[in-house]
């Protein structure tokens, strides 16, 4: 039985960081300053010096520890031990930071407060109405 290890590709790694941070190649490579081909060449290389590394890290906004250390099955694995699905609504994450009821007693509230002073504005007119008939 063989226990073979998996090769530490870098250039793997910093793909799927990028690719995880929504990154296409031109946008890193001109973060770093250079041309999508280099970041090509540099996904594809199994090892990157320290040097080149670091400049990666800066312009993917990580250490070079995360990179270095980055493990696909470890993101999958806090994905799926921190996703709840409970506030999915048609396919969105939906989170109600307030209570609706308490919004809809509030407008409740509101409308009350404007139908009074409509009714005041009313009865104010209507008084006025009554001393122009009484002066005739």
């Amino acid at each position: 039985m063989s226990t073979l290890t998996k090769p530490n590709h870098m250039g793997r790694k910093i793909s799927r960081i990028r690719e995880l941070k929504d990154m296409k190649q031109e946008a890193l490579a001109q973060a770093m300053g250079t041309n999508q081909q280099t970041v090509s060449i540099l996904e594809n290389s199994e090892t990157i010096d320290d040097e080149k590394l670091a400049e990666v890290a800066k312009a993917l906004g990580v250490t070079v520890d995360a990179i270095k250390n980055f493990s696909e099955e470890a993101v999958l694995n806090i994905i799926g031990n921190t996703y709840n699905d409970s506030n999915v609504v048609n396919g969105n994450a939906y989170s109600c930071n307030f209570n609706p009821l308490d919004k809809l007693m509030e407008s409740v509230e509101e409308n009350k407060r404007l139908y009074e002073r409509l009714l005041k504005s009313e009865q104010d007119k209507i008084e006025y109405l009554e001393k122009l008939l009484k002066v005739k």
